[in-house]
């Protein structure tokens, strides 16, 4: 069985929020002995504080328990603390607690807008109506101990020094959910705030095979390159990124053994896009069909070089146009049909 990929320093897992009118303070609650985090709500600067401010009748804080800081957002002239109020235990991975984002907070920073300009007001106003939807956002999970965005494959291959590092600095950003959220964070060396949170699903059960008891987990990672809705988002942008990429592993645990098996699937990596309509098979358009080997060739340079030798299966009921494609690929990259990674090509016209 691998080593367990264990961070030197330990996250907050619980705190409290005090929200005062000239600002928030997050204050740790678990146990650390670590410095309360506030945030202005002037203009969402950080900075570290050894003790919250006293309160007054004049200065009354509302006091809620929250689980995580997801990151800070900056609009147009304000910025928003994204907090986690609510999380569920929904099962292990590698041993550690796996949570689940029952519930997400915005808290805007934005007392600045107070000096900005009527048409400013507007439009971050109409942003911050949009950056509501987040609070709904779904299929968020997280660790406070392991890294989620890396499979037990990769985890496998990480060096002790890696090991050591933060969690965010383990992660792989494809799979970094709030990535640009915690920038602020890693601007002001925040390491026991900034909690790496992946978009995907969870599953982890227990089943028999006679006598002996298997451990099953199954994980989705969500790619944040080029995500949208199914129909919205097709194919492949200039660089080979595909639409909705997703990460699927399984892992196995037995009689102190462990096997991961892992398959990727996207979008059909070239480009072309799709009207959507009322029909059943909405038409579709190939763009810039020149560009298409390139693109090809791109995606699965990339492939192999994160996932190793691929096997691509092509679920398309219409399979002509891309053989050519695909067998370019092949030849230039020696992809193996031993492999145990499937590259799944799925597109609307199943």
């Amino acid at each position: 069985m691998m080593e367990r990929a264990e961070s030197g320093q330990k996250l907050y897992t619980r705190m409290r929020l005090w929200e005062f009118p000239d600002q928030f303070v997050v204050e740790p609650t678990d146990g650390s002995s670590g410095s309360a985090l506030a945030i202005s709500r002037a203009d969402g600067s950080m900075n570290l504080i050894h003790e919250v401010p006293e309160c007054s009748i004049l200065r009354v804080p509302k006091i809620r328990t929250i689980f995580g800081v997801v990151g800070v957002l900056k609009l147009l002239a304000g910025s928003y603390l994204i907090v986690i109020t609510e999380r569920e235990c929904v099962g292990s991975y590698l041993g550690h607690p796996i949570y689940k984002v029952a519930s997400l907070k915005i808290l805007p920073c934005d007392h600045s807008l107070n000096n900005s300009s009527a048409e400013q007001k507007k439009v971050e106003a109409e942003f911050s109506c949009l950056l509501k939807l987040a609070e709904r956002t779904p299929g968020l999970y997280f660790s406070y101990d392991t890294n989620l965005t890396l499979s037990v494959q990769r985890l496998n291959t990480l060096g002790d020094e890696s090991k050591l590092l933060p969690l965010w600095r383990q992660a792989e950003p494809r799979f970094l959910w709030n990535n640009y959220l915690m920038e602020a964070l890693i601007d002001n060396k925040l390491d026991p705030f900034l909690l790496p949170v992946i978009q995907g699903s969870f599953h982890h059960f227990q089943t028999a095979i006679g006598r002996d008891i298997i451990d099953v987990t199954l994980i989705a990672r969500r790619c944040t390159r080029r995500n949208g809705t199914r129909m919205w988002r097709r194919g492949a942008d200039s660089d080979g990124y595909v639409a909705n990429f997703v990460e699927t592993e399984q892992v196995v645990q037995m009689n102190g053994f462990m096997a991961s098996f892992v398959q990727v699937r996207g979008s059909i990596p070239f480009l072309w896009e799709q009207t959507v309509d009322l029909t059943y098979k909405p038409k579709f358009e190939i763009l810039r069909a020149e560009e298409a080997p390139r693109v090809v060739e791109r995606h699965f340079l990339d492939l192999r070089k994160k996932y190793g030798n691929v096997l691509a299966v092509d679920l398309v009921n219409k399979p002509m146009h891309f053989y050519l494609l695909y067998l370019h690929a092949y030849l230039q990259y020696q992809l193996s049909y031993s492999s145990l990674l499937c590259h799944l090509l799925l597109s609307a016209w199943r």
